[in-house]
């Protein structure tokens, strides 16, 4: 179980402080996140659980969230940026829990667009970003976060297999630290949404850190879908397919490797 006191502590002096939300049992981080956030919660409200019965990920994906396992973090974001750069919030989740893993668990991950976080090919944190706007008209977005940290078992079909740090790595890992690692990751990472010079640099960075988004066969699955090989991102942080009929632009959905003929 966490520590609260501890990590209000470890995270004085953050956006975070004061703000953190414990529930050993909850539905969704997500859920609880959002409605505080319409509520007027201020941006660094954090709502993490020890476990949730309805933990979701992108396109209504069920989540395993077991007592104990794994992380299970959302973050309220009011970001000062100009809206136009909010899409790369997404962007922004999946890097700092890829330098979270690295720091906390002292593992190199991988990025598959736009936002799952990968260990060789296994599925080790997923990402869903939500937005919305409170009572007054403001704007918010919400992060959630779930990374799999102590799990030896997983469900098998799952479109991407799963893995979990304690697996990757042959030894435990402490959830405590994982969180303020995470938690002021997040915070170096929309901070730069603020400067234009920062922010104009993210693309980049993904695609440093990336296997997935140059020069990898994929077939995209959502509104957009499509196969073709991977050409990088746009200054929005979207995907560009290179099709047979011409580049696409992946705003949302999902990819995964093209199946070789």
């Amino acid at each position: 179980m966490y520590d609260v006191a501890a990590l209000e502590v470890e995270l004085a002096g953050t956006v975070f402080a004061g703000g953190l939300h414990f529930s050993p049992l909850t539905g969704s981080t997500n859920t609880d996140a959002v409605a505080a956030a319409r509520a007027g919660a201020p941006h660094g409200t954090v709502c993490f659980a020890d476990e949730q019965q309805s933990g979701r990920g992108r396109g209504d994906h069920a989540w395993h969230s077991a007592a104990g396992e794994g992380l299970y973090a959302s973050v309220v974001l009011r970001p000062s940026a100009p809206p136009s750069r909010w899409p790369l919030l997404p962007l922004c989740a999946g890097l700092a829990a890829a330098e979270a893993i690295r720091e906390a668990a002292g593992v190199a991950a991988d990025l598959r667009w736009p936002n799952d976080v990968l260990i060789g090919a296994k599925k080790v944190c997923g990402i869903l970003v939500e937005a919305g706007s409170d009572a007054q008209g403001a704007p918010f977005a919400v992060a959630g976060i779930g990374i799999n940290v102590h799990q030896w078992e997983f469900a098998e079909g799952l479109s991407t297999p799963a893995t979990s740090l304690d697996r990757e790595v042959g030894r435990w890992t402490g959830r405590q630290r994982l969180l303020v690692c995470l938690l002021k990751s997040v915070q170096r990472e929309t901070d730069a949404l603020a400067d234009e010079a920062s922010a104009a640099g993210i693309p980049a960075r993904v695609e440093e850190a990336s296997t997935w988004v140059r020069g990898r066969r994929v077939e995209v699955h959502g509104p957009q879908a499509c196969s073709g090989v991977t050409a990088g991102l746009d200054a929005y942080g979207f995907l560009r397919v290179m099709t047979e009929a011409g580049v696409v632009t992946v705003q949302t959905g999902g990819i995964r490797a093209a199946e070789m003929d």
